[in-house]
């Protein structure tokens, strides 16, 4: 029941006479006016979280965004490769003749030819530090840098990583140039409003505005992503430009967009501020990125080999290889460990700690909880710098032949004969799969001739016989799968096998 209504009720439990009914006149206004004005008052707060226009912040922000004009050389055609008209056009002749005649001047070629594109950028220092995509500069002879009121400079190379898709150009200007502040891109929530501005299709200064739809998005693009996504129209040319809060600050870079036709269809994607600014920091100040290095190689945790390790939940991320001598085998990790958490903070999936690991100063020592044989144990561990990672060799091994099958594989110990037949070097160490049974739960795992099983729950094996023992064992403690080491062409991974079959 609404406040008038209730102030009427009570009223009207009075018995009736002509000053009360002034007084219950009264009170009845009363209660319509104070309803009016809470209805207004919750209007204007609602007009305050989206605002009528964006026309003045457009206006501020725009000097600050530039086009980014590159070209670059392109090889000269072939005849194999000049255009063609369809048989029978009547410029069939015409392109014939014309491509005849280059090649008569310059050999079986024609001359080299410029290739012109265009992106976006913005300006973060008033110096002429500008950032935009990799992609956007990557094979660029030259890059130019149109600013909104169309006043050009040409720009150099400061430093670009292609992990991150991020670059950093330098402009001369005889004046201070316009720059945005960035933004903290992990306090932006999903159904934010954002505004992006850029150069699509060559179309200067446009702004276009959305909301953010998404965060922590994978696209496969490289090992760091955590892309916002936003449906905040974005186009080619877009790439590079910033994606501002309503503050005006930057929290993306809008860098790709999902589209079977080509245009915008509102899913486009951002690098989040907070992932560019230090990248971007350390491009200015160094001229190439300096990430933190753990040397390991690692694989999703999903839920067989959750359950076979005895994990609550799928989480963390499994270590398949150590490198010898690098940051975590000194630290004391080992293969087959789940890293949890690493330097306080947790590690919900593998794609997450590479980039908690290249967050990490180098040569900082930080706090690593790794799940092993069932129980939590704590490491410390001295973080390392990506540039430096070598490669550690397998410790060469000499098991007996031996022959056996278990859940569907055909195993056979390494021999001279089992290596040259599946191409295997004289370092490898394990059991040699010498065949997979087409309904086996191997075969469902992925599991073929040629692989070595290196380890069977998390402990070293060197003979068909040694496998079948330790599955057993599994199967005694009544888990459901087993924990397989698995090394193909020389990557390892772990696979969970069921156990239902065998």
């Amino acid at each position: 029941m609404s406040k008038p209504d209730r102030i009427q009720s009570s009223v009207t439990a009075v018995p009736s006479n002509r000053a009360q009914q002034g007084m219950n006149a009264w009170f009845w206004a009363l209660g319509i006016v104070t309803a009016l004005i809470a209805m207004v008052v919750a209007s204007g707060a609602q007009a305050a979280d989206r605002p009528l226009s964006f026309a003045d912040l457009a206006a501020k922000l725009k000097p600050a965004v530039v086009n980014v004009s590159t070209s670059q050389s392109v090889g000269p055609a072939t005849r194999g490769q000049r255009p063609q008209a369809p048989p029978g056009s009547p410029f069939e002749d015409f392109f014939k003749d014309f491509f005849d005649r280059q090649e008569g001047q310059g050999g079986n070629q024609s001359p080299r030819r410029r290739a012109q594109s265009l992106g976006s950028g913005f300006i973060i220092d008033k110096s002429g530090i500008v950032v935009t995509n990799y992609h956007v500069i990557a094979e660029a002879d030259e890059i130019t840098v149109i600013l909104d009121d169309n006043t050009s400079y040409p720009a150099e190379i400061v430093g670009r990583d292609q992990k991150t898709d991020l670059a950093v150009l330098r402009v001369k200007a005889d004046k201070d140039l316009p720059a945005v502040p960035w933004g903290d891109s992990e306090a932006s929530r999903v159904g934010d409003w954002v505004l992006a501005i850029g150069n699509p299709f060559g179309l200067g200064g446009s702004v276009t505005a959305g909301i953010i739809s998404a965060r922590g998005r994978n696209i496969n693009a490289g090992p760091y992503d955590n892309f916002i996504q936003t449906d905040a129209s974005i186009n080619r040319g877009n790439s590079g430009g910033p994606m501002f809060n309503l503050d005006g600050e930057v929290v993306g870079i809008n860098t790709a967009i999902f589209s079977p036709s080509g245009g915008s269809v509102g899913i486009g994607f951002a690098i989040p501020a907070n992932l560019a600014k230090r990248v971007v920091q350390q491009l200015t100040d160094f001229g190439r990125t300096k990430r933190g290095w753990l040397g390991v190689q690692i694989q999703t945790v999903n839920d067989e080999i959750a359950e076979s390790l005895g994990l609550d939940k799928p989480r963390g991320a499994l270590v398949s290889k150590v490198n010898e001598q690098g940051p975590a085998d000194t630290g004391g990790v080992l293969a087959g460990d789940v890293i949890l958490e690493f330097g306080g903070r947790d590690v919900e999936e593998m794609r997450s700690l590479p980039r908690i690991v290249a967050d990490t100063e180098i040569g900082e020592t930080v706090n690593v909880v790794v799940w092993r044989k069932g129980a939590e144990k704590k490491l410390r561990v001295k973080v390392g710098e990506l540039e430096e990672v070598q490669e550690a060799a397998f410790t060469p091994g000499g098991p007996t032949p031996q022959r056996s099958e278990v859940l569907g594989m055909a195993l056979s110990s390494l021999t001279p004969d089992t290596r040259s037949e599946f191409q295997l070097g004289d370092d490898s160490k394990g059991v040699v799969v010498t065949g997979v049974g087409g309904d086996s739960t191997a075969a469902e795992r992925g599991i073929r001739p040629g692989d070595l099983i290196v380890e069977v729950n998390q402990e070293p094996v060197a003979s068909p016989q040694e496998v079948a023992e330790k599955i057993k064992t599994v199967q005694e403690t009544g888990r459901k799968s087993v924990l397989l080491l698995v090394e193909r062409a020389g990557d390892l991974r772990f696979v969970a096998v069921r156990l239902d079959q065998g």
